[in-house]
């Protein structure tokens, strides 16, 4: 049986960010786009790779972008759409060399996290602020760990970080709770964080400002990153970060003792 497709008006200038691009033809890219009112989505860019086209400097990762879309198919099975134009926003730094893999590492968690045509936007300017933070020169440790837990707040994988999970009461502020992905927020012995750190950042989390969460992470980011590595592993299924991959290969590369005059920063993996 022949499917019809109709088509809906053309939509508005968007803002966007280019999160991943690959070769569709020797003129062409596919591209998967985190835009602020439809989610992610994946755009044809044609021509995109000629010499003269506009497209070729403006669809870079970690930037700001202005994009228009063709018409939107209304067969649901047609998920690739054609992009139209794409200007530069301006007012975003390039990110330094150091911040570039924790900038993929967020890219990587929103192409295997997020569902396409899913809207987000509170986690699309969480998104664009701590790349901001990043470029700043922001400590990456609490950047990062403050955008996982935004992305699973806003996945609804995330318990509540102001009550134990199992008995639903709040937390007691001196005792030690742990984040566990099967089991949510429970009391642990030496492991885990104080009570009163998980309040703030509950509070820090419903309060909704970037900068607020980041700030709270900063001074439990490193007690932070082993249980948000489990818990978004535990989402993402057996396949690991390519990401995490790299960061681990770097830091083996540093270790390594020829490698005694190596310029790779001593930095934790994500």
């Amino acid at each position: 049986m022949a499917t019809t497709r109709s088509t809906a008006r053309a939509s508005a200038p968007q803002p966007a960010y280019v999160l991943h691009s690959y070769d569709w033809s020797e003129t062409s890219l596919i591209v998967e786009l985190f835009t602020r009112s439809q989610g992610r989505l994946v755009v044809a860019a044609k021509g995109a790779k000629r010499p003269n086209s506009q497209l070729r400097s403006v669809l870079l990762p970690f930037q700001p972008i202005q994009v228009l879309l063709g018409k939107t198919p209304t067969d649901a099975q047609a998920e690739v759409l054609n992009l139209r134009s794409a200007e530069w926003a301006g007012g975003m730094p390039l990110l330094g060399a150091a911040a570039l893999l924790p900038g993929f590492h967020m890219n990587e968690l929103l192409l295997k996290l997020l569902a396409r045509q899913d809207p987000h936007p509170e986690l699309y300017d969480l998104y664009a602020d701590t790349l901001a933070a990043l470029a700043g020169g922001e400590s990456e440790g609490a950047s990062l760990r403050a955008f996982e837990l935004g992305l699973l707040q806003s996945l609804g994988l995330l318990p509540d970080l102001s009550q134990d999970t199992q008995t639903a009461q709040p937390l007691q502020p001196a005792r030690r709770y742990a984040l566990q992905a099967d089991a949510g927020l429970a009391p642990t012995g030496l492991d885990g964080l104080p009570g009163t750190a998980w309040t703030v950042l509950a509070a820090a989390l419903l309060h909704g400002a970037p900068a607020a969460l980041r700030a709270a992470c900063a001074p439990v980011a490193s007690g932070l990153r082993a249980p948000l590595r489990g818990l978004l592993q535990y989402h993402l299924g057996h396949a690991p970060l390519r990401t995490r991959q790299v960061w681990q290969g770097l830091q083996r590369m540093a270790a390594a003792p020829v490698a005694a005059t190596s310029s790779f920063p001593d930095r934790a993996v994500p």
